[in-house]
């Protein structure tokens, strides 16, 4: 199967899918650039709206359109949308197998020549782990812009009404014995999204590195030891399983949504959230009263480690995300993108979307306490592993999405998990 077939057949159910319009009047201008996002939240898209004004500003003759898709349907139909004649100049992505894929599809366009422009101007304003995440066969396929780790963050108050000191929770032992504390109080323990099932997997994926360790994980991905049907991935399934059968969710999670799992945690209806850097913003805006948790009622600490296994707390999962662009996007893209990965604002940005931008000099400037923390665990980091949906590739990725919550919900056994995953990463790397 070709890469181009695998990635098409990525959400290939956007049958009825509407194009995005276009809504600017291009006649009065020379260039138009599309720029397609994810994000819904306000004081984000406010602050992206006025990086373009200022670079439209600028480069006269130059416009910025800005067109939303929701996370989900994004993934759906980005594959449809990348082939039709409303294909947008830039898009978000993340980094990985995903990004590989459509890379080879011949629908992006290598940056690698702007990044090296006035030498190297543009690329040396960025970390080169960052570029190099972007990069497959010597060739840059998205600018990146934001580096991020999954961390669980809680309730205080909700901690200390049930007992529970959130800064002890080292181990996975010590985490299991939260969640019963927890229950026993009366509380729920986690919001989870699994409706949406990506949400999920960063258990099982957690579970994983820390079971095989980095080098073992490695070696699965070459098809040593049984590959991911090996033993520490049966491991890994067996105690999310046992979470599970504790049923530490708040009710209904098997269809909800990832922002009804920042609403329930923001709301107080449960004390944990495994979640992005970004929580402490983005629980306030899908709380039911718009105000959420107090930031110094929230606390953060890493996925436990498990006693006797080689994974550390310092192997952190987390994105690698930016913007790639599409091959006959204008050549002025380039020129944006160099722009909104400029230190002064990729630091506007970071400040109003709490996230921890790849521009040099940057995330060591980061006053929010709580923003500060993962910034840290990134600084000290021992192995950064993407999400696992993206770094596998579409297709596995599913898969590793379908069994985390048919695991945690009793609907599969930890072995035919861990097989199910490794027949279609073979199926996919033959």
């Amino acid at each position: 199967m070709s890469s181009t077939t695998k990635w098409l057949r990525y959400g290939a159910v956007a049958a009825g899918f509407t194009a995005l319009a276009t809504t600017a009047n291009t006649a009065s201008a020379e260039t138009v650039i599309k720029w397609l996002h994810l994000e819904n939240q306000e004081p984000v898209v406010e602050v992206w709206r006025q990086v373009a004004d200022e670079f439209e500003e600028a480069n006269p003759g130059v416009t910025i359109e800005m067109q939303f898709l929701e996370n989900q349907a994004f993934k759906a139909k980005l594959p449809t949308l990348l082939q039709s004649s409303e294909i947008p100049s830039l898009f978000y992505t993340w980094g990985g197998g995903v990004l590989e894929a459509q890379a080879e599809t011949g629908v992006l366009r290598d940056i690698t020549p702007a990044l090296d422009a006035d030498n190297n101007k543009w690329r040396d304003t960025l970390k080169p782990s960052s570029i190099a995440g972007m990069t497959f066969d010597d060739q840059v396929w998205a600018a990146p812009v934001l580096n991020g780790v999954v961390s669980f963050f809680y309730n205080k108050e909700l901690f200390d009404k049930a007992g529970v000191d959130g800064t002890s929770i080292g181990t996975w032992d010590d985490f299991m014995g939260a969640v019963k504390t927890l229950k026993e109080a009366g509380i729920t323990p986690i919001a989870g999204g699994g409706g949406d099932k990506w949400p999920i997997h960063f258990y099982w994926g957690y579970l994983a590195m820390r079971e095989a360790g980095h080098d073992g994980f490695m070696a699965a991905k070459a098809g040593e030891n049984g590959g991911f049907a090996g033993e520490p991935f049966v491991a890994a399934g067996e105690k999310l399983a046992a979470l599970g059968a504790l049923e530490p969710f708040q009710n209904g999670y098997l269809g909800a949504t990832w922002n009804d799992a920042l609403a329930a945690f923001g709301d107080g209806r449960a004390a944990m959230i495994l979640s992005f850097e970004s929580t402490g913003r983005t629980q306030i805006s899908n709380s039911t009263d718009g105000k959420g948790l107090a930031e110094d009622n929230i606390g953060r600490f890493a996925f436990p480690v498990i006693e006797g296994a080689p994974g550390v707390v310092t192997d952190n999962m987390g994105g690698l995300t930016g913007w790639a662009v599409t091959k006959d996007a204008p050549p002025e893209t380039e020129k944006f993108l160099e722009y909104y990965t400029s230190p002064d604002v990729a630091r506007r940005i970071s400040e109003v979307q709490k996230v921890i931008p790849v521009t040099i000099g940057v995330a060591e400037s980061i006053t929010d306490p709580l923003l500060k923390s993962s910034a840290e665990a990134l600084a000290d980091e021992t192995w950064h592993q993407n999400y696992l949906d993206q770094d596998l590739g579409p297709n596995v990725g599913a898969v590793v999405n379908d069994m985390s919550v048919a695991i945690v919900s009793g609907a599969t056994s930890p072995e035919d998990a861990a097989q199910q995953i490794q027949d279609t990463y073979e199926l996919e790397n033959m």
